[in-house]
């Protein structure tokens, strides 16, 4: 018989700030994704590029070492950057993240995400979500997910411990940096089957569902598991 949804009881957790991840759980860019890299590859000669699929959560200049190794990174990464932020026109910003975002206080969250920083403006300022004053980009760390470098520099910029925040997270990848960082994580559903996440402390289907409330020095942060 169907599992009872209404008998899952809601989670409850306590943090001082909270790291998102953006591709995939602030906004879906798959398409824009997918046709750039595609585009990419059949500019670089590189093998099967029409059915290119994108590793998520490696940083692009990575993919780019991946790929071809004999070129410089730097242009092949200037190339990516020029053609992502050129195709924008189905980007989406997925349930509950712009609510989620505006609720909350801006010392409290970030975002540490594999995209370039020039990037990673372009597309939220397309998806209209606000920019964090702080944020942790590609270019602003050595080692990119799943190296713990990203989710530690996003703790650090709000002050806190990596104990204290929770990273939300929708590739194993970025689970595994902030994992690895020490902090817990939220999964979420979307560009992974629940198998894949199962790293993560907790998993939800979407942003839709989580809430957060400010109380005095913490986010009390409220979700329905998957």
């Amino acid at each position: 018989m169907p599992a009872d949804l209404t008998a899952i009881q809601p989670i409850t957790a306590s943090c001082a700030g909270l790291l998102f991840d953006m591709d995939g759980v602030l906004i879906s860019s798959i398409g824009s994704v997918r046709r750039c890299w595609r585009q990419w590859c059949r500019l670089y000669d590189v093998p099967g590029a029409d059915t290119y699929e994108v590793p998520h959560g490696m940083r692009a200049v990575e993919i780019v070492r991946s790929l071809r190794p004999d070129i410089d990174p730097a242009d092949g990464l200037r190339i990516i950057e020029d053609l992502e932020l050129a195709d924008m026109d189905d980007l989406m910003v997925l349930p509950g993240a712009a609510e989620l975002l505006r609720s909350l206080p801006p010392e409290r969250w970030t975002i540490v995400t594999s995209a370039t920083r020039r990037l990673m403006i372009g597309r939220l300022a397309a998806a209209g979500l606000p920019v964090p004053d702080r944020l942790v980009a590609a270019d602003d760390v050595t080692n990119g997910k799943p190296a713990p470098e990203p989710y530690l520099a996003g703790a650090a910029m709000l002050g806190f411990k990596p104990a204290e925040c929770i990273v939300v997270e929708d590739a194993p990848a970025g689970i595994t940096a902030g994992r690895s960082a020490g902090c817990r994580v939220l999964g979420l559903l979307g560009t992974h089957e629940i198998a894949e996440l199962r790293e993560a402390t907790w998993i939800a289907p979407s942003l839709a569902g989580v809430h957060a409330v400010a109380l005095a020095g913490d986010l009390s942060l409220s979700f329905v598991p998957a």
